[in-house]
């Protein structure tokens, strides 16, 4: 499936450029106030709001031009981050009032992430990477536990937790499996690693991703063909993919 990474950025853009005029229509509204505390004040106000959406638009920018540049601006890279953090409620409201699915709009904001990951050139040892698995992939009749501790999985290749355990014994690299966003901070904090892999739905990869912060996470989607949260997939072809572009000798 190939995911529009435009579709973000132009949702990006858009979005900067309403809180822009809806700022300058506040002011423009209220700038004739009296009181001159009042108009001070709102002075101030503007000026940090609009010192905070300069540095979001450094962002963008710096977004666009490392993508057209397929490589990464390390002096950059905090301020895509505010960007992100700003302008992304912001683009899922604008892709709604537009008739964009939510869907499409995370799809391609994973796409947008996953480029300027891999954009890093980052070259990491196996055990510095953690693929992160949702308990979903597990085959929702088996009785094993895995979600504490993986090697509790028998390998009977009945779902594809099999196969991602052997790929991380493959490149060394850590593999956890937890029930939701509680349990994957806990691992994050635990084994503090330089790089994850992170399987799941749209929703929770972007929330991971955002709660994140600095490890940089490549975002694999699973397949739902049963619905979401039960005996969900993944083409393991493409873990490997993501594991390849962060790891050294991938």
């Amino acid at each position: 499936m190939v995911i529009k990474k435009r579709i973000y950025l132009g949702l990006l853009l858009v979005s900067m450029l309403m809180t822009v005029g809806l700022m300058g229509a506040i002011w423009f509204l209220l700038q004739n106030r009296e009181l001159l505390v009042g108009r001070v004040l709102l002075t101030i106000i503007v000026g940090m709001v609009g010192v905070i959406f300069i540095l979001a638009g450094i962002g963008v920018l710096a977004i666009i031009i490392m993508i057209i540049k397929s490589q990464s601006i390390p002096s950059l890279e905090s301020f895509t981050r505010i960007a992100n953090e700003l302008l992304f409620p912001i683009t899922l409201l604008t892709g709604r009032l537009a008739g964009i699915s939510k869907e499409k709009i995370l799809q391609s904001y994973i796409a947008v992430n996953n480029y300027l990951v891999k954009s890093r050139k980052l070259l990491l040892e196996g055990p510095q990477v953690m693929i992160l698995l949702p308990h979903c992939l597990q085959d929702s009749k088996c009785p094993h536990k895995i979600t504490m501790d993986i090697s509790n999985c028998k390998r009977c290749h009945k779902c594809s937790i099999a196969d991602l355990i052997e790929l991380g014994e493959k490149y060394h690299a850590v593999v956890k499996v937890a029930t939701g966003g509680t349990l994957a901070r806990k691992f994050m904090e635990e084994t503090r690693p330089r790089g994850v892999v992170a399987v799941a739905c749209e929703r929770d990869l972007s929330l991971g991703i955002q709660d994140a912060a600095q490890v940089p996470v490549i975002g694999v989607l699973n397949c739902r063909p049963h619905g979401p949260c039960v005996n969900t997939n993944v083409v393991v072809s493409d873990v490997e993919l993501a594991l390849q572009s962060i790891c050294k000798g991938g």
